[in-house]
């Protein structure tokens, strides 16, 4: 029951407040269980990479390659990717490019090889063919 005047539960017979009901002091603890073990993944060192057509016209492309270092700092970087028609680089900068052909690989200039632990670099490229975007792979030294 409600008094009027406090808003507050009552004994039933208007007596006054009530008591909550005692809550079990002993009430049963849950029982021990083995903890799961957290084994971390493995640590992905190495390099990324992913190219991205910024401009295109009649004939040519421009495009932006990102280099990402992965989980530890690595000292220099080698990107490789094939184009898939007869695409060829006619201006490269932020990269030294070797390869003929089809196959395509550039690698790091003396100032932008070491990278820290997920930090990136760009270089781009000017390229002749239709625009494409290869998937790249990136390795580490």
């Amino acid at each position: 029951m409600i008094s009027p005047t406090t808003g507050r539960a009552i004994a039933p017979d208007g007596s006054g407040p009530t008591s909550p009901s005692p809550t079990n002091p002993q009430s049963p603890s849950p029982s021990p269980s083995s903890s799961p073990s957290f084994t971390p993944p493995p640590a992905s060192g190495g390099c990324t990479a992913t190219i991205q057509t910024v401009n295109s016209w009649t004939g040519g492309f421009q495009s932006n390659v990102t280099v990402r270092a992965g989980s530890s700092a690595i000292s220099g970087w080698t990107v490789t990717w094939s184009w898939p028609g007869s695409q060829s680089i006619s201006q490269l900068w932020g990269g030294l490019q070797s390869g003929s052909g089809s196959s395509v690989s550039v690698r790091n200039e003396s100032w932008n090889g070491s990278l820290g632990a997920s930090a990136s670099t760009t270089f781009g490229f000017v390229a002749n063919g239709t625009a494409a975007t290869p998937t790249p792979t990136c390795s580490a030294s």
